[in-house]
Parts: C-alpha cells; structure tokens; sequence
C-alpha cells in the first residue's frame, strides 16, 4: 500500500505493508540515518521522532497509523544556519561521545521543552526517563537541557 507521510516539512510516499514500522520507512525507503535503530521494542529511544509533536518511538509505530501526520526527525529541529537551542546546547556541553543515542535524548527534550519551557531537574529527569546512553552522558545531557532551556525562555 502507499502511504502519504509529511517528514520534516516536505510531502513523501512509502510503498509499504500496513504494520511495518515507520522506522523502516525513514531509514530504508527514504534514507534518512538519525532515527537508529537500537532495540526495537520501544525501550532504548533511538528511534524517537516527533509525530504531530509527540514522541513517538518509530521502530514499534507501524506506517499504517502516521499516514497524513506530520513527523519530524532530528534533521527537521534545525538547520545548519539556525540550529535548534537543543543541538546547540549539546554541542556547547560537549555531549556526544559515541552519538548512537542522541536522536531519542534530543527528539524527547525538545517535546519537553516545546511544552514545559522552564522545567525543572525533576521534569526533566522523569521526561527522558528509559532512555539509554551506553557512553554515561546523563549529566552532560542534563546540562544542556537546562542550557537550552535558559537560551528559549
């Protein structure tokens, strides 16, 4: 079947049976490579996008159900020239190390910031919760959320 998909702002169509995941669809069928795939069952992030907004873990969402919806990947959060405060940050706070992870720790915070834009340490520890850095990055991670969330305010 095909589906019409809106990603990252331009209008797709994916051939694709009803259940297989929208990861897939990113990465194969449209060669997009930061939705990762880590685990494939919704419990490490990697795969997060934003669809219609949300976080949405793409490697256990089938096509099927994001038909007509508006997804963003971490390359629509930014651009090079006007990058979102999230990547600044995090290139600020020196996060990356390995840079598996990011996606789903970036993809996350900017739901949590677009919503909450003074969180506290609280909240941002219970919105990343179940996201997994094999590289140890937590406090960095957290530094530059609170950075961005200090540059958006």
């Amino acid at each position: 079947m095909k589906y019409s998909l809106v990603v990252d702002g331009k209008s797709v169509t994916v051939d694709a049976e009803p259940a297989m995941p929208l990861l897939y669809a990113l990465r194969s069928d449209l060669g997009l490579n930061n939705p990762k795939f880590g685990c494939g069952r919704a419990q490490c992030g990697a795969c997060t996008v934003h669809v219609d907004g949300a976080p949405t873990r793409s490697c256990v969402t089938p096509v099927s159900t994001v038909a007509g919806k508006k997804i963003t990947t971490l390359a629509g959060l930014g651009t090079p020239e006007r990058p979102h405060p999230l990547q600044t940050a995090y290139i600020e706070e020196q996060v990356p190390q390995c840079g598996y992870c990011i996606n789903g720790w970036m993809m996350t915070a900017a739901a949590l910031l677009r919503d909450t834009p003074k969180p506290t340490d609280a909240q941002i520890r219970t919105a990343l919760a179940g996201l997994k850095c094999r590289c140890g990055t937590h406090m960095a991670i957290m530094r530059a959320v609170k950075r961005a969330a200090r540059t958006t305010a």
